[in-house]
């Protein structure tokens, strides 16, 4: 079982680009402005590694 992903939305500038790269896992709160978790388990592990590599300000992570 894969580790939750959890976005420090005080950290995120809403740029958007983990919505892009993985739709399934990541949404977007367009009255805050902000990123938020869907379902962690919903996309693949490449593609959510590939959102947290891609986040500007690097506010996603996995819990542990």
């Amino acid at each position: 079982m894969s580790k939750e992903v959890v976005i420090d939305q005080e950290e995120c500038t809403g740029c958007e680009s983990c919505v892009e790269i993985c739709p399934d896992v990541f949404g977007f709160d367009a009255d805050n402005e902000l990123a938020y978790v869907i379902d962690s388990q919903a996309g693949s592990e490449e593609d959510i590694q590939e959102a947290i590599d891609s986040c500007p300000v690097e506010c996603i992570s996995r819990a542990e």
